[in-house]
């Protein structure tokens, strides 16, 4: 499972999750995405159980990256302990989670849409968080046919 090889410290403070992830919200590495759509905390044994769900749904052919790493420390206190005497053990890892962070990305020759779409649902299954599949191929289409009619306007404008 995914834990930092050491840190700073052992232990953090819980903290806050408040807006949506300014970082890490565009596909960068594959054609295929799944995208959380709220906040959360993702431990390191349900993004591993996702790794292995869409794994074995694509046979191992294709590519899957995790753009998700487990960095936050979780602490808990022995069952039946009395109040006081600080703060418990490390137990686990989490991944803070923010609304449009791209958690897992899939590509390759042999990964179709619906292939993805599939291996994609089967993770999205053991995650906390709502998740959204994303596909790089429609936001290039939305995003060119934009820039087409951005330059179009901009040609008027200067005729006139």
């Amino acid at each position: 499972m995914l834990s930092p090889k050491r840190t700073k410290f052992r232990k953090q403070h819980r903290g806050r999750m408040r807006g949506v992830a300014s970082k890490g919200n565009t596909i960068a590495f594959g054609q295929f995405a799944l995208q959380a759509q709220d906040c959360g905390w993702v431990t390191a044994r349900q993004i591993e159980a996702s790794r292995r769900a869409m794994t074995r749904y694509i046979k191992r052919g294709g590519q899957i990256w995790i753009r998700i790493f487990p960095d936050k420390p979780v602490t808990m206190r022995p069952a039946e302990t009395r109040m006081g005497s600080g703060k418990g053990n490390p137990e686990f890892w989490v991944a803070v989670v923010k609304p449009g962070r791209i958690l897992f990305e899939m590509g390759g020759e042999d990964i179709t849409e619906e292939i993805a779409k599939e291996a994609m649902r089967l993770a999205q299954y053991k995650l906390p968080v709502k998740t959204k599949f994303i596909s790089v191929d429609k936001n290039l289409a939305t995003s060119s046919k934009d820039q087409t009619n951005n330059k179009k306007g901009s040609q008027e404008e200067v005729k006139q």
